[in-house]
């Protein structure tokens, strides 16, 4: 579905200061420690990443998955973050924020009507089939039936939702970053936040400058159009974090801890976690 829904422009956070740190980033084109833009007629991906028209192409190809295909799991916001929300060019990696609902009742359809028991339950066949447990209860199986070739487990051999999402929407050798979780953009960033500090880990911060570019089968046109003219007026990620409440030496040791994790990585990468 599509309408004139506006780009859902912001610096992520508690839902009582969002609002207001969404109109500091509108009017922070001052700022001095912006990140450069850069000014490039390819338009293609490029060997350590995208073109950031190809980048917003593989974001509007990623969404119409979304729309499209039946999914693990579902899904109900799209979030481009990070360094595409800034405008640069190319864009290194691709971050993409997914907030996907717990498969509570799984609504696929029984496999046949006359299908034995062990085939009409799904967590036995899959078992037998691909030593995966919980279709049915994890992801769904209909999809898994569908797409078995997407299907993944974590290190427990349980069926894992974040990672059948990632094989499902992107290619293995793509550079993008995935982040998966059943908790909304904005309050999950300041979740990650709060454990970052506690456990002096800030590789597992979210990156609060984002744009939805989708939520509850609406996309954004708009967001989407800003996105390809480079037009979003988000500040750098220290700043933001120090509007996030850390202090100017913090939020600058977790900018830097956090850009050498992401230039750490290759291909495509995903985390999940449940709030």
């Amino acid at each position: 579905m599509r309408d004139t829904m506006g780009a859902s422009e912001t610096i992520a956070g508690p839902n009582t200061i969002s609002a207001m740190l969404s109109v500091i980033s509108v009017h922070s084109a001052g700022v001095r420690d912006w990140k450069p833009f850069c000014d490039s007629s390819t338009h293609h991906r490029t060997m350590s990443g995208f073109a950031r028209d190809a980048a917003v192409d593989r974001l509007e190809r990623l969404v119409d998955t979304v729309e499209d295909e039946r999914l693990p799991v579902p899904v109900r916001e799209v979030w481009a973050v990070g360094d595409v929300a800034l405008g640069l060019d190319p864009v290194d990696r691709l971050d993409v924020y997914l907030t996907k609902d717990i498969l509570m009742r799984d609504d696929s359809e029984p496999a046949t009507a006359n299908a034995s028991d062990d085939d009409a339950d799904p967590d036995s066949q899959f078992r037998e089939s691909h030593g995966i447990e919980g279709v049915g209860k994890s992801v769904r199986a209909d999809w898994a039936r569908e797409y078995p070739h997407y299907l993944r487990a974590n290190t427990n051999g349980h069926a894992a939702p974040e990672k059948c999402l990632a094989a499902h929407l992107l290619e293995d050798d793509e550079p993008i970053h995935l982040e998966v979780c059943n908790a909304p953009f904005e309050d999950n960033v300041t979740q990650r936040l709060r454990g970052a500090q506690l456990r002096e880990d800030y590789t597992q911060l979210l990156d609060p400058r984002g744009v939805c570019l989708w939520a509850d089968g609406t996309r954004s046109d708009e967001a989407f159009r800003k996105l390809r003219d480079g037009e979003l007026a988000l500040p750098t990620l220290s700043r933001a974090l120090e509007m996030l409440g850390l202090d100017t030496d913090e939020a600058a040791d977790a900018a830097r801890e956090l850009h050498a994790w992401r230039d750490r990585q290759d291909g495509v990468t995903v985390r999940g976690d449940v709030v």
